[in-house]
C-alpha cells in the first residue's frame, strides 16, 4: 500500500537534538615515526582532568563514559549521544596516517581538542597536502572550523578578518578560543623527516 506523503506519525519527536558540547581537558597526541620506518598515530584521553580519579599501577583510569550526554532530551526530542545499552559515546578523536602514491606513510597527524579534533587534523593536512606546509607552519595556522553551526573563526588571530566577508556571503561566524595540540610528522620521499608541533599547547617536536 503506498504511503501517504508528509511525515510519518510520531516523526517530530524521532528528530534527534544536538549534544550540547563540553570543553575537553584530558586528552594528547603523540605522532611517532622510528628509524626502522614504523609509524604511531596515538591520541589518548582520559577525558576528564584526572579521569575517573582512580589510579590504578600508576596510571589514571578514564571516564570516558561522561562522553555521553548527560541530557537525554531537550525540548522533547532525544539527544542524538544518550546514553543507550550497548552503544558507545561519540568521539571525535582523529589519529591519522596518510599514505603517498607509493603505499608508504608520508604524514602523521592527530591533535587533542574535543568536538573540534576532526577540524584541526582536516585543516593541518589540506595546508600540508594540498599548499604544501610544513608541518611547523601548519600547526601554527589561525583556525576556521564548523561543527554544523556557525563558522568559527579562531579568536585573537589573522582569521578574524574573514569575518566581515563571510558575513556578506551570509555565513554565521563565533569567535572562539581553539586550544588544539596538533602534532605533524611529514616523510619525504627521501626519508627525511620534517616535524611540528602546536604552539597553543606543550607538545615539541623532536628526533634523535
Amino acid at each position: 500500500v503506498p504511503a501517504p506523503a508528509g511525515l510519518p506519525p510520531g516523526a517530530q519527536t524521532l528528530a534527534l537534538a544536538a549534544d550540547p558540547g563540553r570543553h575537553e581537558n584530558g586528552t594528547s597526541h603523540l605522532s611517532i615515526v622510528d628509524a626502522a620506518g614504523n609509524v604511531v598515530s596515538m591520541t589518548t584521553s582520559v577525558e576528564g582532568a584526572f579521569g575517573s580519579g582512580v589510579f590504578v599501577r600508576g596510571f589514571l583510569l578514564n571516564n570516558q563514559l561522561t562522553d555521553f550526554s548527560f541530557r537525554p532530551e531537550i525540548d522533547g526530542r532525544p539527544v542524538i549521544n544518550r546514553v543507550e545499552p550497548g552503544k558507545r559515546p561519540r568521539s571525535s578523536m582523529a589519529p591519522t596516517i596518510v599514505y603517498g602514491p607509493d603505499d608508504r606513510p608520508a604524514i602523521v597527524a592527530g591533535s587533542p581538542g574535543g568536538s573540534r579534533i576532526i577540524g584541526y587534523v582536516a585543516q593541518a593536512l589540506t595546508a600540508m597536502i594540498d599548499f604544501d606546509l610544513d608541518p611547523q607552519a601548519a600547526a601554527e595556522l589561525p583556525h576556521v572550523l564548523n561543527r554544523n553551526g556557525p563558522t568559527e573563526i579562531e579568536a585573537g588571530t589573522g582569521a578574524e578578518a574573514l569575518i566581515t566577508g563571510l558575513g556578506l556571503l551570509g555565513d554565521q561566524t563565533a569567535t572562539a578560543e581553539m586550544t588544539s595540540g596538533l602534532n605533524l610528522i611529514r616523510i619525504r620521499p627521501d626519508g627525511t623527516l620534517q616535524g611540528g608541533s602546536d604552539p597553543r599547547r606543550e607538545g615539541i617536536a623532536a628526533g634523535q
